[in-house]
């Protein structure tokens, strides 16, 4: 009776394995179909660029500043000379402090990156997840993620197409 039930009970677990069902999206293409990505991408751009030019001048501002006590070095007194240097390393300290209140994990950049596109891939995220209660999916796996690997994925599974359909926009036709 034992066997019975135990090997009924291993028939009804090994259906239920079977019964999951799996697909996958790929995040970084669905996003570049996406013209308000592409958008929000130029104008973290041009930020980008736009704190780099401003963080080179004030480096380069500094690099002159160093040249010229070099040359004139020789014909300051002890006082004079200790006085540049601070002002050269408190130029320094100002320019290292733009860089880490622009570039830095709390930055300015950061900050628009995060205002910027959170709610796009928010949106993104909730179609992906009504379409898997649409389709009465266990699992969807995103595959340009670093953290999961795809050796083999049959492209019947691809749900990245049917994203963009359901965000209104249409899908490129070029490959993935």
């Amino acid at each position: 009776m034992k066997k019975v039930i135990l090997i009924g009970f291993l028939m009804f677990a090994t259906f239920g394995a079977f019964a999951q069902k799996f697909a996958y999206v790929d995040t970084e293409y669905i996003l570049k179909n996406l013209p308000e990505y592409k958008s929000s991408q130029n104008q973290l751009n041009v930020l980008s660029q736009q704190f780099q030019k401003e963080s080179d001048a004030n480096f380069a501002a500094i690099d002159k500043m160093y040249k010229a006590y070099q040359a004139d070095q020789v014909l300051l007194t002890d006082d004079m000379r200790k006085r540049r240097e601070n002002d050269i390393i408190e130029k320094e300290k100002d320019a290292k402090e733009y860089q880490r209140q622009k570039f830095g994990p709390e930055g300015e950049l950061f900050q628009t990156r995060t205002k910027l596109l959170k709610p796009i891939q928010d949106k993104v995220t909730a179609v992906i997840a009504d379409l898997a209660k649409t389709k009465f999916l266990d699992f969807i796996f995103d595959k340009s993620s670093e953290s999961t690997m795809m050796i083999y994925s049959s492209s019947n599974y691809d749900l990245s197409n049917d994203v963009i359909i359901r965000l209104g926009y249409k899908p490129s036709t070029s490959v993935k």
